[in-house]
């Protein structure tokens, strides 16, 4: 049994707001953040837990729910491994927290990167490197982002599994960017030729989507989160 304190919550009703869902796990334990992604529909979101041993109770009880006409998806996100106490989860727009940390994206000291890459085409002209992790971490945790001169985008996965799950479930979904733009993506398993692209170009794309940003490393202190 994993000993994540955070789990995934997918398939929430576009009504939703941070606290509603802190209301549907609160007889579980004590929640310490709730992190809602309302950039798709559904919409879905990241709880974290105090206790670990919560989160397997919520797991097993609010999966398959029905929550206002929507059978809600609960489960632990994919490609994260144990953390320590204080260990932060995403951060982004919507959330609800009893503890937030400062910090921003970027590469954290020790940070590798990931060998496990997807490339997606299809991005609508406004979408951006934080707007492209924000989709593609549904399928686990992402490493690194970057959208190209061309608008094709990159993702990198610390996990193989996660990258097939990528490929296999976000392929040909809905995105929507920051502005509001929306396409449909295609995502398929890079066969090396971005790699060459990315070394015969400047470092930095289209200057409305802006760098390559790599994801902190997680630690046991909890000193970064994913601000954008």
């Amino acid at each position: 049994m994993s000993r994540e304190s955070r789990i995934y919550v997918g398939n929430l009703p576009t009504t939703v707001r941070a606290k509603d869902v802190e209301d549907i796990f609160s007889k579980y334990g004590r929640v310490l953040y709730v992190d809602l992604k309302d950039r798709r529909q559904p919409y879905f979101a990241f709880v974290e837990f105090e206790d670990a041993r919560d989160a397997e109770d919520a797991v097993r009880g609010r999966d398959g729910y029905d929550y206002e006409g929507y059978r809600l998806r609960v489960e632990f996100p994919r490609g994260l491994g144990p953390r320590g106490p204080g260990g932060r989860p995403y951060d982004s727009g919507r959330n609800l927290s009893v503890s937030r940390s400062a910090g921003g994206g970027g590469s954290s000291s020790g940070s590798r990167r990931a060998n496990y890459r997807v490339i997606v085409s299809g991005l609508p002209a406004s979408g951006s490197w934080q707007d492209l992790k924000d989709h593609m971490r549904e399928a686990g945790d992402v490493c690194y982002t970057d959208v190209l001169r061309d608008g094709t985008g990159i993702v990198e996965y610390g996990r193989y599994e996660d990258m097939k799950y990528a490929l296999r479930k976000l392929d040909d979904t809905k995105f929507k960017s920051h502005e509001g733009e929306t396409s449909y993506i295609r995502v398929k398993e890079d066969n090396g030729e971005s790699r060459a692209h990315s070394r015969s170009r400047s470092p930095v794309g289209r200057a409305s989507r802006g760098s390559p940003q790599y994801s902190p490393s997680y630690s046991n202190s909890g000193s970064h989160s994913h601000s954008p």
